[in-house]
């Protein structure tokens, strides 16, 4: 399928905390992706964005990069391109609580 390779790399860097490498490996599936999937690849993208701007200690680029990460990526649950998306928008919600809290010590992201 297009974009597995990426998928699969971006998610290894993200696991990895290598959030700017993921980024970039998951635009380049995003980019190449048939209509029906860019939403999922652009809502991983995100994700990796906003834990990257908390690392860099911008909350209010951090909590935008959320919001659009779940609204990209509900419509993909519970589960697409063996991502387990349930737990990606639970672990976006549990990201969006710190932020809310005045906090950017994110939780891990827990990717299988």
């Amino acid at each position: 399928m297009s974009g597995d390779a990426e998928l699969l790399r971006g998610l290894e860097l993200m696991r990895a905390g290598e959030f700017f490498a993921a980024h970039e490996e998951l635009e380049l599936a995003w980019r190449a992706a048939p209509a029906g999937e860019r939403d999922f690849f652009q809502g991983l993208v995100h994700v990796a964005v906003a834990w990257y701007q908390a690392g860099r200690g911008r909350p209010v680029a951090c909590a935008s990069q959320l919001g659009k990460a779940r609204r990209r990526l509900a419509a993909y649950a519970p589960a697409h391109r063996g991502v387990d998306v349930g737990s990606v928008l639970a672990q976006i919600d549990a990201a969006a609580a710190c932020v809310a809290a005045a906090s950017l010590d994110l939780p891990r992201l827990d990717l299988p």
